[in-house]
């Protein structure tokens, strides 16, 4: 890994991120949503992990990932639907975070443990 591929995985996140945030404040909540919808960091992970890993350890990667998302990032995120409205939303993300990464990590630690995806 060298400086120039982080400056340019750092771009590439950075462009999206800032793409979603200028089109919801632009009043294009649609086409914001649309873009949140897209997999950034999986699409720019995947991307370069498979330029330098090859094709297996995408496999890998995103049957990790699917299921991490199923277990912790779902949750997170109805954590803040339910609780945007009833307490805000800075409180709402941040306890949707700790629901994410304690559920995180009991996967993370059960994934290890029993050797899943490996």
């Amino acid at each position: 890994m060298n400086i120039s591929n982080l400056i340019i995985y750092f771009i590439t996140g950075g462009v999206v991120t800032t793409l979603i945030v200028v089109l919801e404040e632009s009043g294009q909540t649609m086409l914001s949503g649309f873009a949140t919808l897209i997999p950034v960091f999986t699409l720019v992970a995947y991307f370069f992990i498979g330029q330098t890993k090859g094709g297996v350890a995408v496999a890998q990667h995103a049957k990790f990932v699917l299921v991490g998302t199923l277990t912790s990032w779902v949750p997170y995120m109805l954590a803040i639907a339910y609780l945007s409205p009833k307490i805000g939303p800075n409180k709402a993300i941040l306890v949707g975070l700790a629901i994410f990464f304690v559920l995180a990590l009991i996967y993370i630690v059960a994934a290890n443990r029993f050797g899943f995806f490996k």
